[in-house]
C-alpha cells in the first residue's frame, strides 16, 4: 500500500477522518467539492449552449485545494484568486446563486453581471473579485496583509495562483514584501504542473515551488492537494502561523486540472496515461471512500442529490434574473468619499 493510500485509510465506523474531523464534518466537505465540481461540469455545457457569454476556465481535480484550505479559515479572513476563481468563490462562501448569476452576465450576480466567470468575488464574504492577471494577487494580497497588520486585527490573507505564476515578478514581490513586514499570508501554490500547454519543468530547474520560500526567510511546505484532509490540516498550522504573527508562509498543494487550460483546450500536450493516473486520485472519489467505511451509502446519495437541486436552482435563478441597465455601466467605477458626514 503506497503512503498517499495509507494515509487516507479509516477504521470503519470509527466516525472520525482525522483527530479533528469527524465524519458529519468530513462530508461537509465532500458537499463542497461535490458542488465546485457539478457547477463547473453544469455550466461548461450551458457554455457549450450558448447560454453564457464570456469565457470558462475550469478546476475540475482542484477541489481539494479551495475547500482544504477555505475550511481553515475564519469568515473574517480575505482570499485572492486567479483566472480559475470557480471553486475558490464557492469554497470560500459566495453565494450559489449569485455565483451562477454573475456567469451569465446578470445584475443579480455577486458583481453585478460585470465580472463574469474570470473576476467573482464578493468583499462580503472575504473575497475580492479574482484578479485575471497571472500573478496579479500576489502583490494585491499584500495590501490586504498590511492592513490587518496595521489594524491590529488577526484576520490572514490568502493569495491563490499556479506554478506559472511564481516566475512572475509578482510572485517574488509579494513573497519578500511579506516576509520583512512579517505580514499574515498565506501564499497557496496550486501546482497542477501546466502553466496553460506548457509543463512547469521546461520553465524552472526548481521542480517545488514551496523550495523558494526559503530565499525569503519565511517556510515553504508541500502538500498533496488531491486530498482534502492533508490540504487542510497543512492549511490549519500555516494559517495559525500567519494569524499568531510569524509572517508568511508558501504552501504548494500538487495538484491536477482535469479539463484543459480553458474552454477549447484539447490537452494535446500531456499523455492520456498521465490523465488516467492523476484521475485515480480523484479528490471527491478518495473522500468518498473514506466516508463509505463509516456512513451509509444512502447518506452520500442524498447529498449529491441535494447538490443537483441547488445546482437546478440556481440556473434557473440566473436565467430568470434581468440584465444589468445600460446606465449600471456608471455606477462602481468610483469609490465613495465620506467627508463631512455627507457623501460625495
Amino acid at each position: 500500500m503506497s503512503d498517499v493510500a495509507r494515509a487516507g485509510s479509516i477504521e470503519p465506523g470509527s466516525g472520525q477522518l482525522t483527530a479533528d474531523v469527524d465524519a458529519t464534518h468530513g462530508l461537509d466537505l465532500y458537499r463542497r467539492m461535490q458542488l465546485i465540481r457539478r457547477f463547473e461540469e453544469r455550466v461548461y455545457l450551458h457554455y457549450l449552449q450558448g447560454e453564457l457569454p464570456g469565457t470558462l476556465h475550469q478546476s475540475q481535480g482542484q477541489e481539494a485545494v479551495a475547500v482544504g484550505i477555505c475550511d481553515a479559515l475564519r469568515p473574517t479572513d480575505w482570499i485572492t484568486s486567479t483566472h480559475r476563481p470557480h471553486g475558490h468563490a464557492l469554497a470560500k462562501g459566495v453565494d450559489l446563486r449569485a455565483a451562477m448569476a454573475e456567469l451569465y452576465g446578470k445584475a443579480t450576480g455577486c458583481c453585478g453581471g460585470k465580472g463574469g466567470s474570470m473576476h467573482l468575488g464578493d468583499p462580503s464574504v472575504g473575497m475580492l473579485p479574482a484578479i485575471a492577471i497571472v500573478g496579479g494577487g500576489n502583490t494585491v494580497v499584500t495590501g490586504l496583509g498590511l492592513a490587518f497588520k496595521l489594524m491590529r486585527t488577526d484576520q490572514v490573507a490568502v493569495c491563490f495562483f499556479g506554478e506559472g505564476a511564481s516566475n512572475e515578478g509578482a510572485f517574488h514581490e509579494g513573497l519578500n514584501f511579506a516576509a520583512v513586514q512579517h505580514l499574515p499570508i498565506v501564499f497557496a501554490c496550486e501546482n497542477n504542473l501546466y502553466g496553460a500547454s506548457t509543463p512547469f519543468h521546461q520553465v524552472s530547474l526548481v521542480p517545488d515551488v514551496a523550495t523558494r520560500a526559503v530565499a525569503y526567510g519565511v517556510r515553504g511546505e508541500i502538500v498533496d492537494g488531491m486530498d482534502v484532509l492533508a490540504v487542510r490540516e497543512a492549511a490549519g498550522r500555516a494559517v495559525a502561523e500567519a494569524r499568531a504573527g510569524a509572517g508568511p508562509v508558501l504552501l504548494e498543494c500538487k495538484t491536477y486540472r482535469f479539463a484543459g487550460h480553458s474552454r477549447g483546450d484539447v490537452k494535446g500536450y500531456r499523455s492520456r496515461e498521465e490523465e488516467v493516473l492523476w484521475k485515480e486520485r480523484d479528490p471527491i472519489v478518495r473522500l468518498r471512500a473514506r466516508l463509505a467505511a463509516t456512513l451509509d451509502a444512502g447518506v452520500l446519495d442524498d447529498m449529491d442529490a441535494q447538490v443537483e437541486a441547488a445546482l437546478d436552482d440556481a440556473i434557473e435563478f440566473a436565467r430568470q434574473s434581468p440584465l444589468p441597465r445600460a446606465e449600471d455601466a456608471l455606477t462602481d467605477a468610483y469609490a465613495t468619499v465620506i467627508s463631512g458626514g455627507s457623501a460625495s
